[in-house]
């Protein structure tokens, strides 16, 4: 890149990961619902989640309604959710959270390297961990 020039705000990964995002679905059974509002960026989401016996994630629905790093962040936290429990979730908010914020992080949620521009685009970070967010906000739900 010539000296001066930024690098783009969204990479072709990001809006790949982006487009990949399912359309919500109907699940056989809803047992928890979260909805959650990014207060910087406006980004929402609404999750419909689907736990078995133990508290592990089954199937999960997502309406998400953010940027292409919202949108990504929740394809991938989408496609890697499925048998996870409570304390699997809490623990990759926490480690995105601090990569996000410049840490490094051996146990990141899978593929989230695809994500390392948005590490400098800090008023994209709130988009990136509202999915998470939200599951566990679901999940914390199904707790009480």
């Amino acid at each position: 890149m010539a000296p001066g020039m930024t690098a783009p705000l969204y990479t072709t990964e990001i809006l790949r990961l982006a487009s990949s995002l399912p359309e919500p679905q109907r699940l056989e059974r809803v047992d928890w619902v979260a909805e959650e509002r990014s207060p910087t960026c406006g980004s929402r989401i609404r999750l419909e989640l689907q736990l078995d016996q133990q508290g592990r994630i089954v199937a999960l629905s997502q309406e998400v309604h953010a940027c292409a790093f919202g949108q990504a962040s929740a394809a991938l936290m989408g496609a890697a959710a499925s048998g996870r429990g409570h304390d699997e979730v809490a623990a990759a908010l926490v480690q995105l959270n601090a990569w996000l914020g410049g840490e490094q992080v051996t146990d990141l949620w899978p593929g989230f390297e695809a994500l390392e521009s948005a590490r400098s685009r800090r008023g994209r970070h709130d988009a990136i961990l509202l999915p998470f967010r939200a599951l566990l906000s679901a999940m914390e739900s199904s707790r009480k």
